[in-house]
């Protein structure tokens, strides 16, 4: 099953499971099923809870903020996370706000999936990865979609956990299978988070841990496998479904990195570093290496555009840099 299929059963899951739940957009109905036909089927399935929408990011979202509010669930799709911008307002002070402005706690089950990333030559303003301006907000939780995290669960959490989330869902993964992983690494889920590695199984102590978010997975279990074969460097890689508020527990190591594909300033890779720093700083042989896109827009040319993302060459030099400098 490829990562689309996987997203498109969960809704699915989640309409069918609440029939109070609706899931609004640009463009999602069918024929089209939504700009990545994530969204196929659903609306000649559900007719009466797929809500195709306006050209309006801010409308779309403040409406669905109201079903949520009013005791239904709400699932958005903004169809370039480039412009969840538009819907800030009604993300950040009306929605994470209503949680608990009202003298108590008061539960928004709303979600806002928002297709991200470069790789497919979309350009600057279709192609970024915008999660680090929603880091730190009250009230809003942040996840990202991994190929080792099944849809229909991530989203039956999101929504049972009564607060409003931003869902951040790789374009580059649509495609891709899930649960794959090149031999001879392996992976399992460990509390949420998939671990991926030579000895997932075994008391052994990895030379150091790769943090990175589901659109990350394949270019960091790579990165992982080359520095195995190549120079014996035992990488784990762990991916999280959860980004914020972040809660993960790393194998004992000295080494510790962290990748992601926003911009470096301001991240999730910097909010991740300042935690790991401080729990684990008298144990660590170096500080928490982050490695972030390049300080610039996104071109739409391929090969311009492969000079500012992260790839995999970039992370496995990065590492060897820092284990062996």
């Amino acid at each position: 099953m490829r990562v689309a299929e996987n997203i498109n059963l969960g809704l699915h899951s989640v309409l069918a499971g609440d029939r109070s739940a609706y899931l609004l957009g640009e463009d999602i109905a069918d024929p089209y099923g939504g700009a990545f036909k994530v969204t196929k089927g659903l609306a000649t399935r559900f007719p009466d809870q797929v809500l195709s929408t306006p050209i309006s990011e801010a409308a779309l979202t403040g409406v669905a903020a109201g079903i949520a509010l009013a005791g239904g669930a709400a699932v958005v799709e903004i169809m370039f996370g480039d412009f969840v911008g538009l819907a800030f307002d009604q993300i950040v002070n009306f929605a994470s706000k209503s949680v608990s402005m009202y003298g108590g706690k008061l539960p928004i089950p709303l979600v806002v999936r928002c297709p991200s990333g470069g790789g497919r030559g979309y350009g600057p303003t279709h192609s970024q990865s915008l999660m680090k301006h929603f880091i730190g907000v009250p009230g809003l939780a942040l996840l990202e979609m991994s190929p080792f995290h099944d849809a229909a669960e991530v989203f039956a959490q999101m929504l049972a956990g009564g607060a409003p989330c931003l869902f951040f869902e790789d374009k580059i993964l649509y495609t891709r299978q899930m649960y794959a992983v090149p031999e001879p690494l392996r992976w399992r889920m460990v509390d949420g988070v998939a671990h991926v590695g030579v000895d997932i199984d075994a008391d052994v102590r990895p030379d150091c841990v790769i943090l990175a978010p589901g659109g990350m997975a394949h270019r960091a279990i790579e990165a992982a496998r080359s520095l195995l074969l190549e120079q014996e460097i035992n990488a784990m890689v762990l991916i999280p479904s959860r980004l914020y508020p972040f809660d993960v527990r790393l194998p004992e190591t000295d080494s510790v990195f962290v990748v992601e594909e926003s911009t470096a300033g301001g991240t999730w890779g910097s909010e991740v570093a300042a935690r790991v720093h401080a729990e684990r700083w008298h144990r660590l042989a170096r500080p928490v290496g982050l490695i972030s896109s390049a300080d610039s827009v996104i071109p739409a040319a391929a090969h311009l555009e492969r000079e500012v993302l992260v790839d995999t060459a970039e992370i496995q030099r990065a590492i060897t840099e820092a284990m062996h400098g």
